[in-house]
């Protein structure tokens, strides 16, 4: 019985520290996706608040957008999400799986 139920955390800690709830999370009309916005997300999704389908069903995410995310994070942390900066850290990763 116990496997079939999913425990989940009431909170994790997001990006900056601070304790991450399904209520403070961004509101799912979220429209302007600022970097900290997108590594709470992430922050949310990788301490099990949501899955990645529940993520991008309230967010109205791809699961391919919501991947690049999580890669960004993984590479860069959260200067990586920046959309302004995304090539110059792509190519700094790029450089760094050279050597």
């Amino acid at each position: 019985m116990i496997e079939n139920q999913k425990i989940r955390p009431a909170k994790v800690i997001g990006p900056l520290g601070e304790p991450l709830t399904l209520d403070t999370l961004p509101p799912p009309s979220t429209t302007r996706w600022v970097v900290r916005r997108k590594a709470e997300v992430v922050a949310a999704v990788n301490g099990g608040l949501l899955t990645v389908d529940e993520a991008c069903d309230r967010y109205g995410l791809t699961v391919e957008e919501f991947a690049g995310w999580q890669r960004a994070i993984d590479r860069s942390g959260m200067p990586g999400l920046r959309v302004t900066r995304i090539q110059h850290y792509r190519s700094l990763y790029e450089r760094q799986q050279k050597f």
